[in-house]
């Protein structure tokens, strides 16, 4: 592990997930999946998450528009309220939701847009 770029994607990870988050997650890691978490924290936050060809909110519009087609509704609600962290608006939200709605499909917008978006406008 690379300790440098594990710190950069702590700090990542803290500022879009929350610390509280993060820190449960890491501390629940049992002996089996702790590499899992350090391996998101080094990697995906720090390594890439962290590199400079995008910013914090461009990544995130991404992130919100693959886990709407991945359906991943659970990590969809942390990542809605870490683009909000990360400087999007509420109507820059729902643009990516819009355009994801076309490429993925009305069903995988209409489960979420309720349940996630409008609690946080």
């Amino acid at each position: 592990m690379d300790q440098d770029t594990y710190d950069k994607g702590l700090e990542i990870r803290k500022r879009v997930l929350r610390e509280e988050y993060v820190k449960q997650s890491i501390s629940g890691a049992m002996s089996f999946n702790e590499d899992f978490q350090a391996l998101t924290t080094e990697y995906c936050c720090g390594a890439v998450r962290g590199r400079e060809g995008l910013n914090a909110g461009q990544r995130s519009m991404l992130n919100i528009a693959m886990l709407t087609a991945l359906g991943r509704d659970d990590e969809l609600r942390l990542h809605v309220a870490g683009a909000l962290r990360n400087g999007l608006t509420p109507d820059e939200i729902k643009e990516v939701l819009l355009q994801a709605e076309i490429y993925c499909g009305i069903p995988a917008v209409k489960r979420i847009s309720r349940d996630i978006i409008e609690t946080h406008t």
